[in-house]
């Protein structure tokens, strides 16, 4: 086709339809400067000797065969099909290569909303696509002496050109496989079969060379502005340290007794861990409303939160186990009076293997005996309240060996659900450190952790041992065999 008219040259490639031969030779039928310039064309062909070709043509982008056939696309084959709403808004918004002129960046950054749009800016902008050219390959299936009638035009095949230079060819060359079938409806039941092959000529090895060097040199400048944009500073671990980071999230809060709920949360961190001087191990959510679902009242906080900690093996004895870091939380309400009340108390402990954990943990809270206490939360809100929340698993001052909990009344209250999201790094000396390799071992394998880690080694060593074993293998091989596999591939 021809890039400067968008069509085929009727003189040089004679791939026009018998319907256009006798539509453009009346110069009356001509309304855009397209149709007259195929008027001159058709002229020009006829007083040549007329055309050679009358069953194959094609339609490219401008003309009328490709508005109608990309406006008029169906989702399904049934006659009776109506299309949608959204079909037929989207029937408007054609990729079409645009003449875009560059903008300014003070324009730019005055126009980011348009609040009045117009239906061709609408149009253009309504769809993120890469504009593309497209060709129809037509076939005029007519019988003998009724060429020229559109019911017996069939589409062949489809050549799509995208703005990245992506040729797209439907239905595929067909190569190995059968011809391709056209049945038609009529009083014969006439089958018409065609092939679609590659016919262009082979590139020549010293093209194909260069431009193999334009792939690399462009692969090789996009590999720098990748890398550019990455950077190479990376924060290693120490030897013997573990990283720790959760991504969470206080995903709901269900079955507690008042509305208009938040959780207050912290971190404690035990001995040999610690977290940078910018990290926050507390929390507040924001005050949700529940809504009620089946049997219970659920708030929904979708709170995110992240932590980041650090993990330094010290010189214990071997019986002892590394402890990991303890999240404690209490829920609270907070009703249209502000009297808040204390909900519930609970506490998980930080998963030790990576990935996604979904945790729904009880709550608790402590009570009074008699209807005083109960009377009070009601009217004036408030209620008993541990002064150390840490009391929920082992208090912090605890030092002794046995602790009893004889005479503290409580009661079950509901829950709450956590999303977490755990990634662990460190480096292969934590594994390794002589002092620690087999203490570790039983820690993993109690604890769950790391031993994905340790198969990952594992299988890092077998692939380092049978890639020395291929290039030992590949450097006894002959230069001449290596060059020419190398060619083949």
């Amino acid at each position: 086709s021809d890039n400067a008219g968008e069509r085929h040259l009727f003189a040089l490639y004679p791939w026009c339809s018998q319907f256009e031969v006798d539509l453009y030779q009346n110069e009356s039928a001509c309304q855009t400067p397209l149709d007259r310039q195929y008027h001159g064309e058709i002229l020009k062909l006829e007083k040549a000797g007329g055309r050679k070709n009358y069953r194959i043509f094609t339609y490219t982008d401008h003309d009328r065969f490709t508005n109608l056939e990309e406006h008029c696309q169906k989702v399904t084959d049934s006659d009776h099909e109506v299309p949608s709403y959204l079909a037929e808004r989207m029937a408007n918004v054609r990729r079409r290569r645009q003449d875009h002129r560059p903008i300014e960046a003070s324009s730019l950054k005055s126009k980011i909303v348009t609040w009045e749009p117009s239906e061709d800016f609408i149009k253009n902008n309504h769809v993120i696509n890469t504009p593309v050219q497209t060709m129809y390959i037509m076939g005029d299936l007519g019988p003998y002496g009724k060429l020229g009638h559109r019911e017996y035009e069939h589409v062949l095949c489809t050549i799509k050109v995208d703005g990245n230079g992506v040729i797209t060819v439907k239905p595929d060359f067909t190569g190995t496989k059968g011809a391709y079938r056209i049945e038609l409806d009529g009083e014969k039941r006439e089958v018409w079969k065609y092939t679609i092959e590659n016919a262009s000529v082979q590139v020549q090895p010293e093209e194909e060379e260069r431009e193999q060097r334009v792939f690399r040199d462009l692969y090789g400048r996009h590999k720098e502005y990748l890398s550019g944009l990455v950077g190479s500073e990376f924060e290693m671990t120490l030897p013997g340290t573990l990283r720790l980071f959760v991504n969470g999230e206080i995903v709901s809060a269900q079955g507690y007794e008042y509305d208009n709920l938040y959780v207050h949360f912290f971190l404690e961190l035990p001995n040999q861990w610690s977290s940078p001087a910018f990290q926050q191990l507390s929390g507040v959510t924001q005050t949700c409303a529940t809504k009620t679902l089946g049997w219970d009242n659920v708030a929904y906080f979708c709170y995110p939160f992240t932590l980041e900690m650090f993990f330094t093996q010290g010189d214990e004895s071997e019986d002892s186990l590394p402890q990991w870091p303890v999240l404690y939380f209490e829920v609270l309400s907070l009703d249209f009076w502000q009297r808040y009340r204390v909900e519930g108390y609970g506490s998980l402990v930080l998963p030790a293997s990576p990935g996604l954990h979904m945790l729904t943990i009880p709550t608790w809270r402590p009570v009074e005996l008699g209807t005083v206490a109960e009377l009070r939360r009601f009217f004036i809100g408030g209620s008993p309240e541990l002064e150390d929340i840490t009391y929920v698993r082992i208090p912090s001052t605890f030092k002794g060996e046995r602790l009893s909990r004889f005479g503290f009344r409580t009661e079950t209250t509901g829950s709450v659900t956590f999303r977490l999201y755990c990634l662990q790094q460190s480096n292969r000396a934590f594994l390794e450190t002589s002092a620690l390799r087999q203490r570790m071992q039983s820690v993993l394998d109690r604890l769950g952790g790391f031993s994905q880690q340790s198969s990952v080694y594992n299988v890092l060593e077998a692939f380092q041992r049978a890639r020395r074993r291929m290039q030992e293998a590949r450097e006894s091989l002959p230069q001449d065999l290596i060059s020419t596999s190398a060619s083949t591939v």
